[in-house]
């Protein structure tokens, strides 16, 4: 299994299917591909110098989902080698949007296309400006739109 990594600006994470991830079937349980790209997001953004526990520490901030939409292609199975590619399709004020794909040998299982809001955690969860600093590293990785 190779490491986490940006393919241009597409983010790549590996990883493999245990038997915790599936059900009864031995297929992968449908929830827990939000968990892979939950934990993919996650890794992307620490990748690029943005830790949620600094973002909440520091600045009071964090990012919540406000909204997915999920595409059950093709299952996964256990102990399969998945790849979970991330990529920003949009980045608004408050707001970025994703497309994360998990893949299996170039085949595309799962795609999720996720909206994410920043939120004031010292306002009820209010909605944010992401902060330039960060908005300045994520505009790097913008999927160019002639790429659709």
């Amino acid at each position: 299994m190779t490491a986490n990594r940006f393919e241009g600006n597409v983010f790549v994470m590996p990883l493999r299917v245990y038997y915790e991830d599936t059900d009864a079937a031995g297929m992968v349980y449908y929830a827990n591909y939000l968990k892979f790209v939950e934990r993919a997001r996650t890794e992307m953004l620490r990748s690029v110098g943005i830790e949620n526990s600094r973002l909440a520490d520091e600045d009071g901030l964090a990012f919540a989902v406000r909204g997915c939409a999920v595409d059950y292609r093709r299952p996964a199975r256990l102990d399969d080698l998945l790849e979970v590619r991330s990529e920003l399709d949009d980045l608004g004020g408050a707001s970025l949007e994703a497309t994360q794909t998990v893949c299996r040998g170039g085949e595309d299982l799962v795609v999720v296309r996720i909206r994410v809001a920043c939120i004031d955690l010292n306002r009820d969860g209010r909605a944010a400006r992401i902060p330039r600093h960060i908005r300045d590293i994520l505009s790097r990785y913008i999927k160019p739109k002639d790429q659709d």
